[in-house]
C-alpha cells in the first residue's frame, strides 16, 4: 500500500469534495481517499499493484476537476523549504486573481445597480430602450458571462456528470436573471433583473477573494514551518570553510555554525558549546545549554557560542521534515463530524433545486406573476450553496494543527482532536513522563567514624563496572565531587541485586537492602534510615565493607519541574489524573502524594499496562494516556487518546494520537485545552453552517429574501466560518 498527496484545482464546495472522494474511491486498489477543501488536496492509500497516480488523477479529471502535480505535498520534504513557499505562493496567487476578478466584477456592477435600482434613463432610445438600459444590459452581460465564467463552466462538467454542486446553483441563478431579462426585453415587459445577476457575481466573487485570504492563512502552518529552516550552512572541507547550500550537506559533514545562525541540520557537537534556541521544536523560549556530544536539530537558533557540528540527519529525515509531515498528515486527514457534513453536502444542492423549482410553481400558480416566482426561486438558488459546510472542519483542523505544532504538540489527525475533547482521565506513567526518567543521589549516610565522601569514592569505584542506571547516577555523583575512583579486582555482577569485588584487599559490596540480608550482612543499625529513605520515594543501595555496612546511598528519580503545575490544571478543568508505574506501592504513593494525584497504579508490568486502561474504559471512562512511546506502546494504542512524549530521536512515533516535542507533561494539559477549544471551534462552524441554511432557504421561499441580499449571506457565511478557525490562534496562549 502507498499514499500520495496531490492538489485538485477547480474545488468550491463540500459537495465538490464528497465528488472527488467518490470518484477516487471507485479505482480498484484505492483503500483510503480524503480530500481537503482549504488545502485543495486529495491523499489517497492505494494498491500499487492495481492502481497508479495516473489512474488516480485521470479519476478526479474524469468529473471535471484538474490536478496540478507541480505543488505536490511530497515535494515539501523533498525541496525543503521551497515547496513550503510554493505552497504558500499558490494560495497568494489564488487570492490575487480572486481580488482581481471581484474589484472588476464591483465597478462594472455598481453602475448596473444604480440604474436597475433607481430606473435612471439617459441617451437616446434605441429599439424601445434608452441607452442607459442598454448599457446596464452590456455591464450586466460582461459581469455575468465573461467575470463569473467560472461558475457556469462549472455547472457545464457538473452536469456533464450528474454531479450537481455550488457552480450549478450560481450559474442558474444569474443566467437566469439574465436570461429572463432580455426576454421580458424582447417582450416590451418592464420587469428588468439585470443588476440581480450582476451584483450576485459581484459578491459571491467578493466572497471568494475574502475566503481564498483566510484560508490561505489558516493553512500558513506548513509553510511556516518550512521556512525556519537554513537555506545554507558554513561546511568544513580539509580545514577549510565554504558556504554550501543546505541540499548540499550530507550525513558525516561537519558544518559550523557561528552566533546567531539556524542550525542547518540535525546532528552531534563535535567541538565548542553555545546555548540553542529551541522554541521552534519545544514552543519554550528558554534557551537550551549545548556542548560537545550533545544532539541540536535544524532550524534552531545557536545564540552565543560558535558551534563545530557533524550531520547526523539530512532532508527528509530531519526532525523539522518530520514534524512537517506530521502537521501536513493531520491538516489532510477528516475528523469523524466532518465525514458527516460532507455527506450531508452530498445530498444537498439536487434538494436545493428541488426546492427552487417548488417555489417558483407555487409562487407562480398562486400569484400568476412569473417575474415574482422567477425572483424567489433564484433567491433559493442563491442562498443555499454549501461552501460554509465545506470549510466549517478543515479550517478548524489545519489551525489547531498548526498552532500546536508552534507550541511543541504535533496532532496527528483531527479524530485526535475529537477524541481529546472528552476525556475524563488521564493516566501518567511515572518514569520520563512525570519524573526525568535519570536517577540522581540524594542522600549519602555514613554508618560508623567513616565520611560521606569516602562512602560515595568506595561505592562508585564498585559502581563504574556496571552499566546499570543506579550504577552510574553514583558514579556521576563521584566525578561532580572530582573524587578519584580506585581499581576494583574480582569484580562479579549479582543480577538485578547489586556488584560485588576487592578494593586494596577490602572485600567490598553494593547492593539492596535485600541484597545485605540474602548475603547474612546486618542492616539492624541502618534499619530505620532505610525505612526514612523509602519513605520518601527514594532508592537505597547499601554499601557493605568486609561483611559490614558502612554507608547507604539514596537514589531518586527526581519530579519534573512542571509536574506539579500540570496535576493542578487538569484538576481545574474536571479531568481526573492517575499515575501508573512498576515501583513498589510505596514509591509511587510518595510520588503521587507530592504531586497531588489521588489514584496510583503501582507495581505494574509494561505489558500490563494497556489493561489497567481497559478497566477504567470498562467503567465508562474516556481514557487519555502519556508516556514515552516505547515500553508504554501498547497502553497508548488502547487508551482512547494517546499521548507520546516526544525526543529529537522518536518525533514521528507510530505510538500515540498526539506527540510532544518537548517532555513536558504540561504540554499534555495544553494538548487537550487545544483539542476541545478546536472542536468547540467546529461544532460552532457547523452549527452556523447548517442553521444559516435552514433559516435562508425558508425565508427565501417565501420571498422575504431577496436574490441580493440572499448573495451577500451566502457569501459572508463562507468567510465568517474562515474568521472563526482562525480566532483560534487568537486564543492560542488562552488555552
Amino acid at each position: 500500500m502507498k499514499t500520495t498527496n496531490f492538489n485538485i484545482t477547480g474545488m468550491h464546495c463540500a459537495s465538490c469534495v464528497v465528488k472527488s472522494e467518490k470518484a477516487l474511491k471507485k479505482v480498484p486498489g484505492v483503500s483510503e481517499a480524503s480530500v481537503n477543501l482549504p488545502l485543495k488536496q486529495a491523499a489517497v492509500t492505494y494498491d500499487e499493484t492495481q492502481a497508479s497516480e495516473h489512474d488516480l488523477h485521470q479519476a478526479v479529471k474524469s468529473i471535471g476537476y484538474n490536478v496540478s502535480t507541480k505543488e505536490d505535498h511530497n515535494n515539501h520534504l523533498d525541496h525543503g523549504a521551497s515547496a513550503g513557499e510554493g505552497g504558500s505562493h499558490l494560495h497568494q496567487a489564488e487570492a490575487g486573481v480572486a481580488k482581481k476578478k471581484a474589484i472588476g466584477a464591483l465597478a462594472l456592477a455598481f453602475p448596473v445597480a444604480i440604474i436597475g435600482m433607481f430606473g435612471l434613463e439617459f441617451g437616446q432610445m434605441f429599439y424601445g430602450y434608452p441607452l442607459s438600459l442598454w448599457l446596464a444590459v452590456l455591464l450586466g452581460a460582461i459581469v455575468i458571462l465573461y467575470l463569473g465564467r467560472q461558475f457556469h463552466l462549472g455547472m457545464i462538467k457538473e452536469t456533464r456528470h450528474l454531479s450537481p454542486g455550488m457552480d450549478t446553483l450560481i450559474s442558474m441563478g444569474t443566467l437566469a436573471a439574465l436570461g429572463y431579462s432580455l426576454w421580458a426585453m424582447a417582450s416590451g415587459e418592464n420587469e428588468l433583473y439585470f443588476e440581480i445577476g450582476a451584483i450576485i457575481t459581484a459578491l459571491i466573487l467578493l466572497g471568494k477573494f475574502f475566503e481564498a485570504r483566510s484560508t490561505g492563512q489558516a493553512s500558513a502552518a506548513i509553510a511556516k514551518l518550512l521556512e525556519l529552516g537554513a537555506k545554507t550552512a558554513h561546511l568544513i572541507e580539509n580545514g577549510q570553510e565554504r558556504e554550501v547550500d543546505i541540499s548540499a550537506v550530507k550525513v558525516g559533514d561537519i558544518v559550523l555554525v557561528k552566533p546567531g545562525e539556524k542550525i542547518p541540520t540535525d546532528g552531534q557537537v563535535v567541538k565548542g558549546s553555545s546555548s540553542l534556541d529551541e522554541s521552534m521544536l519545544t514552543g519554550e523560549s528558554l534557551p537550551v545549554d549545548k556542548k560537545i556530544g550533545d544532539d541540536v536539530f535544524g532550524a534552531t537558533i545557536n545564540i552565543n557560542g560558535a558551534l563545530s557540528i557533524r550531520a547526523t540527519k539530512v532532508g527528509a529525515n530531519t526532525v523539522l521534515s518530520q514534524i512537517v509531515k506530521l502537521v501536513s498528515d493531520a491538516q489532510t486527514k477528516k475528523a469523524p463530524i466532518q465525514k458527516l457534513a460532507d455527506k450531508i453536502s452530498g445530498i444537498f444542492v439536487p434538494v436545493v433545486l428541488v426546492i427552487a423549482v417548488i417555489t417558483a410553481a407555487i409562487w407562480y400558480l398562486s400569484t400568476g406573476n412569473i417575474a415574482e416566482a422567477f425572483i424567489n426561486a433564484v433567491a433559493v438558488l442563491v442562498i443555499a450553496c454549501p461552501c460554509a459546510l465545506g470549510l466549517a472542519t478543515p479550517t478548524a483542523i489545519m489551525v489547531g494543527t498548526g498552532l500546536g505544532a508552534e507550541r511543541g504538540i504535533l496532532i496527528k489527525n483531527g479524530e485526535s482532536l475529537e477524541k481529546g475533547k472528552k476525556i475524563d482521565i488521564m493516566i501518567f506513567d511515572k518514569t520520563g513522563t512525570l519524573t526525568v526518567g535519570k536517577p540522581t543521589v540524594t542522600n549519602i549516610v555514613p554508618i560508623g567514624s567513616i565520611d560521606e565522601a569516602t562512602v560515595l569514592q568506595l561505592g562508585a569505584s564498585l559502581e563504574k563496572l556496571s552499566e546499570h542506571p543506579l550504577a552510574q547516577a553514583v558514579v556521576k555523583a563521584a566525578k561532580e565531587k572530582n573524587l578519584s575512583l580506585t581499581e576494583v579486582h574480582e569484580f562479579k555482577n549479582l543480577a538485578g541485586k547489586g556488584v560485588q569485588g576487592k578494593v586494596d584487599n577490602n572485600s567490598l559490596m553494593v547492593g539492596s537492602p535485600r541484597l545485605m540480608k540474602e548475603m547474612n550482612i546486618s542492616i539492624t543499625e541502618s534499619e530505620a534510615k532505610i525505612m526514612a529513605l523509602e519513605s520518601e520515594a527514594k532508592t537505597v543501595v547499601a554499601l557493605a565493607q568486609n561483611n559490614q555496612v558502612i554507608g547507604l546511598i539514596a537514589i531518586a528519580d527526581t519530579i519534573k519541574p512542571d509536574a506539579k503545575e500540570a496535576i493542578a490544571a487538569l484538576g481545574k478543568k474536571g479531568i481526573a489524573a492517575a499515575m501508573i508505574t512498576g515501583d513498589n506501592r510505596r514509591t509511587g504513593e510518595a510520588i503521587a502524594k507530592e504531586l497531588g494525584i489521588s489514584q496510583v497504579l503501582a507495581e505494574v508490568l509494561p505489558q500490563d499496562k494497556a489493561n489497567e486502561v481497559k478497566k477504567l474504559q470498562a467503567q465508562g471512562k474516556k481514557v487519555a494516556f502519556i508516556g514515552d512511546g516505547i515500553n508504554d506502546a501498547p497502553a497508548l494504542a488502547q487508551a482512547d487518546l494517546g499521548i507520546a512524549m516526544g525526543t529529537g530521536t522518536d518525533i514521528a512515533m507510530e505510538a500515540g494520537n498526539i506527540v510532544l516535542v518537548k517532555g513536558s507533561p504540561l504540554k499534555a494539559v495544553e494538548a487537550l485545552a487545544l483539542s476541545r477549544l478546536t472542536f468547540k471551534t467546529i461544532k460552532q462552524n457547523l452549527f452556523w453552517a447548517f442553521a444559516y441554511n435552514a433559516a435562508a432557504i425558508p425565508l427565501a421561499a417565501i420571498g422575504l429574501l431577496s436574490p441580493i441580499i440572499a448573495s451577500g449571506a451566502m457569501a459572508f457565511s463562507s468567510v465568517s466560518v474562515v474568521l472563526n478557525s482562525l480566532r483560534i490562534k487568537k486564543r492560542g496562549g488562552r488555552f
